[in-house]
């Protein structure tokens, strides 16, 4: 998998630039509620202010083609960690409506360093394991903060504290940034791209993003409003915290263990394994929504398992995206469907449980359902030609 002597800190590092992306994402369900704790925020408007951060997102997934690549990637990260920073600082103390401005910037720059790490990652030979110890590593940081916030900070200092030990996180992420490149690229005589040369890629590589953004959005819709599920079970504190920490934690294990298998079960068992574990953790929260007096147990097992299928889910997907595209241009645009279906979730999930929390779970069961249904049909024999090609 590494074939210099300095890949290796390499991509660490492009995975702790990565994960300063992937901690507003993470992190969303704390976030969202301790917000709606503090401003007394309706399902509804929490929902709509997390879709507004990841339009903040989307944009910065679009403006990333062209800054990625034309300035230094150490300064970059350490200006976008900065700011992420700063940002989430000012929100602890601004009103209601500022809010919006702020969490579209914060959406903004930690796209920005989503796809800096993404497209370092993308260049490693084996996909699967490049992108396993990406993910793993990312949910593996996020575990243990999300671990200590929640318990610790959330529930006695509410969103200031929140805010403050989050971007306490990132500042100390950022220090990787000294083992990126000091130039703009790591092949500096490779010429930058517009964004319609960016846009120019095989017609399956843009129906695996499209598969890919039907997957994260309903599955995203639960993500965002776990918390808020968890609270009308009359979870504690501790108790939240030890769900969302232990359920990072197994993200990370998935990820990994994708690492370490790769691609030796095929391109249709894993999937066929996705669509299983999904559907039991999905059956089990939907049982603790029910059951009062065992609802921590069977609402934290069934979190953590849905959480292992997703994380599953999730890198196989963007690893087919990699291979359908030879010249990795499309693995750069999976933040921006990404993006697309953060806005989407949030929003969604917010809409369907003002009415029920039924219909949350029935919406990312359909979604995840069509998506897996796309790879084990008609793209399975699609993944076998690519790969015998490579």
């Amino acid at each position: 998998m590494f074939t210099t002597k300095n890949t290796l800190p390499l991509l660490l590092a492009a995975c702790f630039a990565s994960t300063i992306g992937g901690l507003p994402f993470n992190s969303l369900p704390i976030l969202l509620g301790s917000l709606s704790e503090t401003f007394n925020l309706t399902p509804e408007s929490a929902g709509l202010l997390g879709s507004i951060c990841f339009f903040g997102y989307l944009l910065g997934t679009l403006s990333s083609v062209i800054v990625v690549k034309r300035f230094c990637l150490q300064r970059l990260t350490q200006l976008c960690a900065v700011l992420i920073c700063s940002m989430l600082i000012l929100s602890a103390y601004s009103p209601e409506p500022a809010q919006a401005i702020l969490w579209a910037g914060i959406g903004f720059f930690a796209a920005i360093m989503t796809c800096l790490g993404l497209m370092l990652v993308g260049m490693m030979a084996n996909k699967e394991q490049a992108l396993g110890m990406r993910q793993g590593i990312e949910l593996t940081v996020t575990a243990g903060a999300l671990f200590v916030i929640p318990a610790f900070i959330t529930y006695r200092f509410g969103y200031a504290g929140t805010a403050f030990a989050l971007a306490g996180v990132i500042a100390l992420l950022g220090l990787s940034s000294f083992f990126l490149p000091k130039g703009r690229h790591v092949n500096e005589q490779q010429p930058s791209m517009s964004l319609r040369e960016q846009l120019r890629i095989p017609y399956k590589a843009w129906l695996a993003l499209a598969v890919f953004l039907l997957f994260a959005t309903g599955n995203i819709a639960l993500w965002a409003f776990l918390e808020r599920l968890g609270n009308d079970i009359t979870l504690s504190g501790a108790q939240q915290g030890i769900v969302f920490a232990v359920l990072k934690v197994l993200g990370g294990v998935a990820a990994f263990s994708v690492m370490l298998v790769g691609n030796r079960l095929g391109f249709r068992i894993p999937y066929i394994i996705v669509g299983l574990v999904l559907f039991i953790g999905l059956i089990m929260i939907h049982i603790a929504m029910g059951d009062t007096e065992t609802s921590f147990v069977i609402f934290a097992s069934g979190v953590w398992i849905w959480e292992v299928a997703f994380t599953w889910g999730c890198v196989y997907q963007t690893a087919a995206v990699a291979r359908f595209d030879s010249t990795n241009k499309a693995i750069m645009l999976i933040p921006t469907a990404f993006a697309l279906s953060a806005m989407l979730g949030p929003y969604s999930g917010g809409l369907l449980v003002s009415q029920n929390y039924m219909y949350l779970l029935i919406f990312t069961f359909v979604s995840s359902l069509i998506a897996l249904i796309c790879y084990l049909g008609p793209m399975h024999p699609w993944q076998q030609e690519t790969n015998e090609t490579q």
